[in-house]
């Protein structure tokens, strides 16, 4: 790897022109995975494989095969730097308002690494049901939108109410909870985060208590804590929802943190 800067992007395994980006514009139908390379490699590459594999086939049809993916991968992990993060998106370059077929694209985006704020955050309650929110897809204003509006009102970013009134995840997170005893995953249509998924089969291995449950506001003051994570980090902790307070919870976040960190890296 070359010690260049990290900000790249490739097409199909080769610097991104021009002519390649234009179609990707204004484009909304397309889907993606983001992670943290660390020292050329990444936790949960088969969850990130699974992740563009199974949307693929959601949204198109049919999808990349892994080989080519992860070829793809290589190329453009050679030409940054070691430690970075990385977005990967599958996208048709018929583009979108069309029935027309085309050969998927991926298009790899690489950029200084991340590991998210340091919290704690306050989030805003807010109504809102993402389209599809098992498929981490573009071209979501209403995410931008409640996080901007949080903002303003003094928050630091949203997390989203269902019909039912029950938590499900927040504008680019997903959200956990802790009781006391065990980990808790909102009971909800959410998106399954690649991180989300590395922790818990890896609490699992580690014994440590975890359950899903619907949570609504009123369930709020009961928990002993919340956090959100994304492909930036397993755990920030939440200090408040709404109007109610959460306690810190050091062992709650030491336990995600430690999940986490016991997945291997992997090269693609």
């Amino acid at each position: 790897m070359s010690e260049d800067s990290p900000n790249l992007v490739h097409v199909n395994g080769r610097p991104a022109t021009s002519g390649d980006l234009i179609p990707l514009a204004f484009a909304g139908h397309a889907h993606f995975t983001a992670m943290q390379i660390r020292g050329g490699r990444a936790r949960g590459l088969d969850l990130h494989l699974e992740r563009l594999r199974s949307a693929s086939v959601e949204l198109f049809g049919r999808a990349l095969p892994d080989d080519v993916v992860r070829t793809h991968l290589r190329t453009a992990l050679r030409d940054g730097p070691a430690d970075l993060s990385l977005t990967a998106t599958v996208y048709s370059p018929a583009g979108e308002f069309t029935a027309a077929d085309a050969d998927l694209g991926l298009l790899i985006r690489t950029g200084p690494p991340s590991s998210g704020p340091g919290g704690p955050l306050a989030l805003a309650a807010v109504e809102h049901e993402r389209f599809l929110p098992h498929v981490k897809h573009v071209g979501e204003v209403a995410k931008t939108h409640l996080l901007r509006r949080a903002v303003a009102e003094g928050f630091d970013d949203a997390a989203f109410l269902d019909r039912e009134g029950r938590f499900s995840e927040a504008t680019i997170w997903n959200l956990v909870f802790w009781d006391g005893a065990s980990v808790v995953w909102p009971e909800a249509r959410v998106l399954t985060g690649t991180t989300l998924g590395i922790v818990r089969r890896q609490l699992d291995a580690l014994g440590i208590g975890q359950r899903v449950a619907p949570v609504t506001p009123a369930d709020l003051p009961a928990l002993s804590g919340a956090a959100v994570m994304n492909s930036w980090t397993p755990g920030i902790p939440v200090h408040r929802i709404g109007a109610t307070e959460l306690p810190a919870a050091p062992r709650f976040l030491e336990a995600l943190h430690r999940a986490y960190e016991a997945e291997p890296l992997t090269a693609p």
